[in-house]
């Protein structure tokens, strides 16, 4: 009787043990559909210099995000409307993205002149901040730049998902050329 309950047993753990490293395991259905799986790709930051390269082999729109380490709107920015699926998408697809501290310290060559930090007070500025900015300081502030790195908008503040995503789609799918964003957003109602 005992070698019939061990033999069963035997039986039991083999058939367990043939199905784990035999049969596949399925897999989540998000991980099968490649868009699904592209929702949820992070939005690929570049430095400033990452960035002019890679317009050099692949000509792309440039969004950068202005920001400083002290700047509690910036942050509230990284962690909800940067992490939407659809702002990561529609990132991605038109714009190389870039994270520029405003009071960076290192100087920054661009378009034949050298950009540096200028020390005010306890604080200071970025003059390639200053410049893209035309010396309106607030953070967060977004600037979108065109294929050869012309300036095209300028906006300031704080954005949930919907309120940059028809900015993203404006300017990424160039809409600016042929309206005004207010006649854009009329246009999308």
């Amino acid at each position: 009787m005992k070698k019939v309950l061990l033999g069963g047993l035997l039986l039991v753990f083999g058939v367990i043990a043939l199905y784990a490293f035999v049969v596949p395991t399925v897999q989540p259905a998000k991980a099968l559909i490649p868009e699904a799986a592209a929702l949820e790709t992070p939005i690929k930051w570049y430095t400033w210099d990452e960035a002019l390269e890679a317009n050099k082999k692949v000509k792309k729109k440039m969004f950068i995000d202005m920001y400083t380490d002290w700047c509690g709107w910036c942050k509230k920015m990284d962690g909800s409307t940067f992490k939407d699926p659809k702002v990561a998408a529609m990132m991605n697809k038109y714009f190389y993205a870039v994270k520029f501290d405003a009071e960076q310290k290192n100087a920054i060559n661009y378009g034949g002149q050298t950009f540096k930090y200028v020390a005010q007070g306890s604080r200071g500025v970025h003059e390639l901040a200053y410049a893209l900015l035309d010396g309106k300081l607030g953070y967060p502030s977004f600037v979108y730049l065109n294929e050869k790195q012309e300036r095209v908008t300028v906006s300031p503040g704080y954005k949930t998902p919907e309120q940059i995503i028809p900015e993203l789609e404006f300017v990424g799918a160039g809409f600016y050329t042929k309206m005004d964003y207010q006649k854009f957003l009329a246009q999308k109602k």
